[in-house]
């Protein structure tokens, strides 16, 4: 018993392994699928040439040669008719296809000054044909038939050939297949089918290339294709494997930062206080310099304490989050009324113009949206010179949310338009301060929302230009 159970479990392993789906199975069965259609097409090609135009009568030299017996031996019947006799066993035998089937022979009758010198089967009626020299479709007794006629001025000759209309195949080493045959099959099997076969048997690894080449940074969920073929699984599962390793540790760095981000406030917070405290007892002009500079660097650092936890919540927040429909330009004219007081501290005129006629609505996350929109007008104000302009304009534009602002800063060369958006990246030859994280927060966000961003040189060639395309909604 118990050696009959091993056998069974491994006879059922086995059939299990072999139904299992494979590439290699796939891959070969492809093969033979395509080998035979191009076979059954080759078979289908020389069965419609050899019914479109029979062996027999497409060649003109076996007319001309009965035409001349004919004429030769005109004026001797007997051995006239002998030769033609001899000339039709010899078409007989050369027409091995219907040795067999004497009623489905061919037929050859010729016509000599309008009158009827020689038909090789009586049985059938006699034939004509509308035009000499093509092969025509001709309907005598109960069969039809493929026949071609040829006529000589000489004692007014006329000679026709005719076979059955049915389907057949006549390889002969005379014919084509003896040459074209070989190139015509060999060069397709070689070429063709090796790469149809490789395309249609790799259909499911261009799928978790595909997903995979479709992925963003930030997208690090398991793949969603799941392939039921044992030569891909662990290719797959690696692949999620390794998103699985590198999504916990982004998330353990994430928090990580967070926790020392809020750890860092109270601190900063408790600084300021105490600072601004010894600042109001003092009226020493030298250390209320110092510690007005103290409060400085606590703004920077607490600065730069809330674009990292700005960060942290644009990187924590899923792809396809969109809780709410969201009216874009309140949501970007609220948060210029919010930085309104530090444009105005350097005098800095804030102009914001949008269609009051057509709002513009946009599906996503408010608060990243209003980092985002933040983010972007608090730079313009803060590269901007004193007593500049920063425009700020929304709109819609097809199926997207347009937000373009325009200051009249420094601006950033072209060839680092693309670095800034690295975290902790900044223009080398930057004068201001500043942590390089505010157009990397707003490249998170966009990216969370299926938006872009891009950036040019701003109104006549001064300052920065920068223009925002989100989906727009409804």
């Amino acid at each position: 018993m118990n050696f009959l159970s091993v056998a069974a479990k491994a006879i059922a392993r086995r059939i299990r392994r072999w139904l299992q789906p494979s590439l290699v199975r796939r891959l070969l069965f492809a093969q033979i699928a395509v080998a035979g259609l191009l076979w059954s097409a080759t078979l289908a090609f020389f069965l419609y040439d050899s019914n479109r135009l029979p062996e027999l009568v497409r060649y003109d030299r076996i007319f001309l040669s009965i035409m001349a017996c004919a004429q030769n031996l005109a004026f001797d019947p007997a051995r006239q008719q002998q030769t033609l006799k001899a000339f039709d066993m010899a078409l007989q035998e050369t027409s091995s296809d219907f040795k067999s089937d004497q009623d489905r022979a061919p037929v050859l009758q010729v016509w000599q000054q309008g009158r009827l010198i020689y038909n090789s089967t009586p049985s059938v009626p006699l034939m004509h044909t509308q035009m000499p020299g093509r092969v025509e479709r001709v309907r005598a007794g109960e069969r039809a038939w493929r026949a071609r006629a040829m006529t000589s001025p000489l004692l007014d000759t006329r000679v026709l050939l005719a076979e059955p209309d049915v389907l057949r195949l006549n390889f002969t080493i005379e014919h084509r297949s003896y040459y074209l045959l070989p190139l015509a099959i060999s060069l397709p099997f070689i070429v063709f089918p090796a790469w149809l076969s490789v395309m249609l048997a790799l259909r499911p690894w261009r799928q978790v290339t595909k997903e995979t080449a479709e992925r963003g940074p930030a997208d690090l969920s398991p793949l969603t294709f799941e392939p039921p073929h044992k030569e891909l699984q662990p290719l797959v599962n690696g692949i999620n494997g390794l998103l699985r390793s590198v999504r916990d540790r982004a998330s353990r760095e994430r928090g990580l930062i967070a926790d020392a981000a809020n750890e860092l406030r109270t601190p900063l917070d408790a600084m300021r206080m105490n600072v601004e405290a010894l600042k109001a007892q003092t009226a020493d002009p030298g250390q209320r310099e110092l510690m007005a500079n103290l409060l400085r660097s606590n703004d920077r650092a607490a600065r730069l304490v809330g674009q990292l936890q700005q960060l942290m919540r644009s990187d924590e927040m899923p792809r396809d989050a969109s809780p709410a429909t969201l009216a874009f330009d309140e949501l970007v004219q609220e948060r210029i009324r919010l930085v309104e007081a530090l444009a105005r501290a350097r005098g800095i005129a804030l102009e914001f113009t949008h269609d009051e006629a057509t709002p513009v609505a946009v599906h996503g996350e408010r608060e990243s949206l209003i980092s985002m929109a933040g983010n972007l007008v608090e730079n313009a104000i803060k590269y901007s010179p004193d007593g500049g302009m920063v425009k700020v304009r929304v709109w819609r534009e097809a199926s997207e949310a347009v937000l373009q602002v325009t200051d009249e800063g420094p601006g950033i060369p072209p060839a680092l338009r693309e670095r800034v958006f690295d975290r902790f990246f900044r223009n080398p030859d930057q004068t201001q301060s500043g942590s390089g994280l505010g157009l990397a927060i707003v490249r998170s966000v966009l990216e969370k929302h299926g938006g872009r961003i891009a950036l040019s040189d701003g109104e006549g060639g001064r300052g920065l230009c920068a223009t925002v395309w989100l989906p727009s909604s409804g």
